[in-house]
């Protein structure tokens, strides 16, 4: 989501709400051990975000999420002059910054993944079907052209002109 703008209808909110609430309720109550607690601070944040809707751009959600929870929290142990295991806090942060970063990788590289495999199919056929034996089956040269009834030179060219359309078609991972 780049930016929420008036964009932002109800059902979009709803399908944000319903996919991260749970995730930073956990890691709320991670940090507070109040449940209800931890249910004011993130529906709070929720409340924000639908509020300032039309003035919000956001470029990471699930890191916009991740910190406008984790500052509630803080503005409410400095409300409540709470004392607080900044080593405790700070080791729970951390691990949800890594949680977090890894699974924005993971989605990055699924969506490169599934980038990589349309670009494959978008292959004309006899290119697509010997890059496929050559990086799916691990046939070289030799096998492909007996494979595909066709010279080594072929498969050469065939491989050649799939990897510079694949390269061209990805270049903008």
């Amino acid at each position: 989501m780049q930016s929420t703008g008036e964009k932002l209808s109800s059902s979009e909110f709803k399908a944000i709400f319903d996919k991260h609430y749970q995730w930073l309720c956990d890691y709320i109550f991670k940090l507070s051990g109040d449940y209800d607690l931890t249910e004011d601070i993130v529906q709070e944040v929720f409340i924000d975000i639908w509020n300032k809707r039309t003035q919000l751009t956001i470029h990471s959600l699930k890191s916009y999420l991740f910190r406008s929870c984790h500052n509630r929290f803080l503005e409410y142990l400095r409300k409540n002059k709470r004392n607080i295991n900044r080593t405790s806090l700070d080791d729970i942060r951390l691990e949800t910054l890594y949680e977090l970063h890894r699974e924005e990788e993971e989605d990055l590289n699924s969506e490169r993944i599934e980038r990589l495999s349309r670009a494959i199919e978008m292959l004309p056929p006899k290119c697509k079907q010997a890059f496929k034996l050559s990086k799916f089956e691990n046939l070289k040269y030799q096998e492909i052209a007996e494979v595909m009834g066709i010279s080594i030179k072929t498969v050469e060219i065939h491989l050649s002109k799939a990897l510079s359309r694949l390269r061209s078609i990805t270049s903008t991972f």
